[in-house]
């Protein structure tokens, strides 16, 4: 680059800036009290640390009243867990399957059928019979952690296809 190159007048522009940035960034420092913002850091993380812990022990009250209103509502008891123990409403993972969803499960994993991307609708992937009408076993499945948002079969839901065979098979 010669003398009267524009690159070069752009380059030497750009390292002028950078050089008072630096300056302006080393004048701003040398104001600061940093012990004065470790001290202040210090004390407002503490009482942001009380806050947290109360606005946690409200939300957790809120949540098992809301919980012990849904149970009542549905006429069901709360399945008794230990003290601190979360208690889970809803289906749980391990349930036994239905047969509609072991069949559904079965399909699912051999790739007869696939889940429709973005949908609950179940589509034929291979040979065999085709899924007939069967609304809400998708959603069913997906309650209770066995079919993944992609529609593939979880870990969860594989142990639950194993524990129906094992409970459909002839004795």
């Amino acid at each position: 680059m010669s003398e009267g190159d524009p690159g070069r007048d752009a380059f030497e522009q750009l390292r002028a800036i950078a050089r008072e940035v630096g300056k302006s960034v080393e004048r701003l420092t040398g104001d600061l009290d940093l012990n004065q913002i470790a001290d202040r850091i210090e004390t407002g993380g503490e009482r942001l640390k009380e806050l947290a812990e109360l606005a946690g022990r409200q939300l957790s009250e809120q949540f098992q009243d809301q919980d012990a209103r849904t149970a009542a509502r549905a006429g069901q008891g709360r399945v008794g867990a230990g003290e601190g123990r979360s208690l889970r409403v809803g289906p749980h993972p391990l349930d036994m399957p239905t047969d509609e969803q072991g069949l559904v499960l079965s399909a699912l994993e051999s790739g007869r059928w696939k889940v429709k991307p973005g949908t609950d609708q179940l589509i034929s992937a291979g040979e065999g019979p085709g899924p007939s009408e069967r609304a809400g076993v998708v959603s069913e499945l997906r309650a209770r952690d066995w079919v993944a948002a992609s529609g593939e079969v979880t870990v969860g839901g594989r142990a639950a296809l194993e524990r129906w065979g094992q409970s459909s098979r002839p004795s």
